[in-house]
């Protein structure tokens, strides 16, 4: 379970739909490169999105923007960046799209992060399908994990149990899960302060040093809040 603190860190962010992203004027092309298969064209920036078509090997497509998801290893490497395409609209990973360049090519895509969580009207007594408990911080940052990064993500995750969030960081270590103090979109930020300390989604890194995190069960009991907090604030990141 989580917990409810209403002090400490700054707030600059609460309850919202926040748009991220930049205009979009400054479109890139690309070159499907699968050896043979087609592409699948995803409805979010990552695998655990549903597939919505797909593009043949060596077609060309428009990117519009590009934005961090799941971490695919391709024709390219092994990289986390997504790109959105028109047509099928969605998106495809990078690892298998020829741009010239080994960095991104077109602006960051706009995102809208808002409160998508499906449990948001269940009881907070009942637990997840990944077995958290509903509407508690745990379970919306590993609904997010699941969601966004394609990652098969439940309490018992490589075999370790994962509990409360003041658990996350050593379950992380014991799980073979990269923990350190660098804040990157997708990770989980994690708290050991408190009885059961804390977890968050980070969805934006800014460039003043701060970050824009998703939570549940912070500012509200059992409800949804965003903040922007200063990077080293936090105590530790997971990256699944």
């Amino acid at each position: 379970m989580a917990w409810i603190r209403r002090s400490g860190l700054t707030v600059v962010a609460s309850v919202a739909a926040i748009m991220l992203g930049v205009s979009t004027a400054n479109a890139a092309t690309g070159t499907v490169n699968t050896s043979g298969t087609a592409l699948a064209v995803h409805s979010g920036a990552g695998t655990g999105y549903a597939t919505v078509g797909s593009v043949a090997d060596g077609a060309g497509v428009a990117i519009t923007c590009q934005t961090r998801g799941t971490t695919v290893t391709g024709t390219y490497g092994t990289s986390s960046v997504w790109d959105k395409i028109t047509s099928p609209a969605g998106y495809v990973t990078d690892a298998y799209i020829y741009t010239g360049s080994d960095g991104t090519v077109a602006p960051p895509c706009v995102q809208t992060v808002t409160d998508d969580y499906p449990y948001k009207s269940d009881s907070s007594s009942e637990a997840d399908p990944w077995l958290f408990y509903k509407r508690e911080c745990v379970s919306f940052a590993a609904w997010r994990v699941r969601q966004r990064l394609g990652v098969d993500f439940t309490n018992s995750y490589q075999g370790v149990h994962w509990g409360n969030a003041i658990n996350w960081d050593n379950a992380a270590l014991s799980a073979g899960v990269k923990v350190d103090h660098t804040a990157k979109v997708g990770a989980v930020a994690q708290w050991n302060s408190g009885t059961y300390g804390h977890v968050a989604y980070v969805a934006r890194v800014n460039g003043d040093g701060t970050i824009l995190i998703e939570e549940y069960n912070y500012l509200s009991a059992h409800n949804y809040d965003t903040r922007t907090i200063s990077a080293s604030s936090v105590g530790n990141y997971i990256h699944f």
